[in-house]
């Protein structure tokens, strides 16, 4: 029995099934489905086992999260049901269970194949999830109309629907054909690409971390412009009217797109000179904070609060950027305190180092110190300066403690913060108004 299936009717499908040498099958698709199990049972352990103490939490498109998650399981049972096809064949069996599952495994590989990449091209994505479940149905529906012996025929009738654009024919079935061969494409292209990116960025830091980065989105850019050529190709567009699209393209950056394009230039460009590392503390525009992430067109930055900040890269590169932790990380803070003119500042301003030194995250070494910055009427003004070292552990909650050491130094020696002059206001008592007389009684 080797006619295809796309060739049997469904009854005789059926009536195939329900004959006792199908039970024979089934066995060996079930020793085929645990034989695949097994070895990626332990694939897996070999990998865990490899990657222990690394810290790599690289998502694995091959594995999954779980045993049947990944690619390699699918891939696997079908590769090793082939084999068993071929062997009950060369023995003289009818096949019947086989001739339903093959395309069965082969729906299901091509559903964890895009999911998986599609999770690890673009995690947390919402429109994704949607993407994800239309695979699923499309592959799932493809497989039943196969089984049923529908595909072949509605696929002849698709080819019957044909229109001329420009010299070319094109019918649905080569539109729907080179839509999925071109879909494929770019999933592979995703694939290939977020492994490379996850290989260059596993346990790189620093500047290292930069020039990975920076390495990563050229690789990816290149292999998706060249999957995009292949996806075109497919469908069956000809690939020389690029140059009329690349013309317009470029008009279209130099006048609308020109601000997209500088920002690209100058992701490339500061991921290229190293000015800007992930994890810099940098001040742009008066928001403070980490940079977390750097892409080809803007930058993450992250403050200690957990606000993040989306910033242009053009902004990185035309701006003044303040880079706290770029030649050092330890930053500058102070407080100011006025104390009455009788206040003996020399005693005092000992007495405020001490305290300030003792607050935790405040460095002995350049110690803090206190400075008469000011002589003014309501009283002495009184700069106290200190530093840390972690700023991205945050600066008001050091600032605060500090505030709170003085605070208890002048409550200990008695010492009264200045209010500054207090304003007196006279003000007239209300004198009422005469009263008019009404015209009336003014003419009597």
């Amino acid at each position: 029995m080797t006619t295809d299936l796309s060739a049997l009717d469904f009854p005789t499908l059926l009536a195939a099934l329900m004959r006792p040498s199908s039970l024979v099958e089934l066995a060996v698709l079930v020793v085929v489905l645990v034989a695949s199990g097994l070895l990626v049972w332990l694939l897996r352990g070999m990998r865990d086992r490899g990657r222990a103490g690394q810290g790599d939490s690289i998502p694995s498109i091959w594995f999954g999260t779980h045993l049947v998650d990944g690619v390699l399981f699918p891939l696997l049972a079908l590769a090793l049901a082939y084999v068993a096809r071929r062997v009950l064949l060369e023995l003289g069996q009818p096949l019947a269970v086989f001739r339903l599952a093959i395309p069965v495994l082969m729906s299901l590989a091509v559903i964890r194949l895009s999911v998986r990449v599609l999770s690890a091209a673009f995690p947390a994505s919402a429109v994704m999830r949607a993407v994800e479940r239309t695979i699923s149905w499309v592959a799932w529906l493809g497989m039943v109309l196969w089984v049923t012996g529908v595909l072949p025929v509605l696929l002849d009738e698709l080819d019957e629907i044909r229109w001329k654009v420009g010299a070319n024919t094109l019918s649905l079935r080569n539109i729907i054909e080179g839509g999925l061969s071109a879909g494929f494409v770019m999933v592979v292209v995703l694939w290939i690409s977020a492994a490379l990116e996850a290989r260059l960025l596993a346990g790189a830091s620093g500047a290292q971390l930069s020039l990975r980065k920076v390495a990563a989105n050229a690789l990816r850019a290149i292999l998706l412009f060249v999957g995009l050529l292949m996806a075109l190709s497919a469908v069956g567009i000809d690939l020389t009217a690029l140059s009329v699209l690349g013309g317009a393209l470029g008009v279209g950056i130099g006048l609308g797109l020109q601000k997209l394009a500088a920002n690209y230039v100058s992701g490339f460009v500061i991921l290229a000179e190293r000015s800007l590392r992930i994890g810099d503390i940098v001040n742009v525009g008066g928001f403070e904070g980490a940079i977390t992430d750097i892409t080809t067109r803007y930058t993450v930055i992250r403050a200690p609060s957990g606000r993040e900040s989306i910033v242009p890269n053009e902004t990185l590169t035309t701006t003044a950027v303040q880079n706290l932790s770029l030649a050092d990380r330890r930053v500058l803070l102070s407080t100011v305190l006025v104390v009455g003119h009788d206040t003996d500042v020399l005693r005092l301003r000992e007495q405020l180092v001490e305290a300030v030194v003792a607050v935790p995250r405040v460095l002995a070494d350049p110690g803090p110190a206190a400075q008469l910055s000011r002589l003014g009427n309501d009283g002495l003004e009184i700069s106290v300066h200190f530093w840390i070292d972690d700023p991205e552990n945050g600066q008001g909650n050091v600032r605060s403690e500090v505030n709170l050491a003085i605070l208890g130094l002048l409550r200990r020696e008695g010492i009264g913060l200045s209010s500054g002059p207090q304003v007196l206001r006279l003000e007239a008592p209300a004198v009422p108004l005469p009263v008019k007389a009404p015209a009336a009684e003014s003419a009597r």
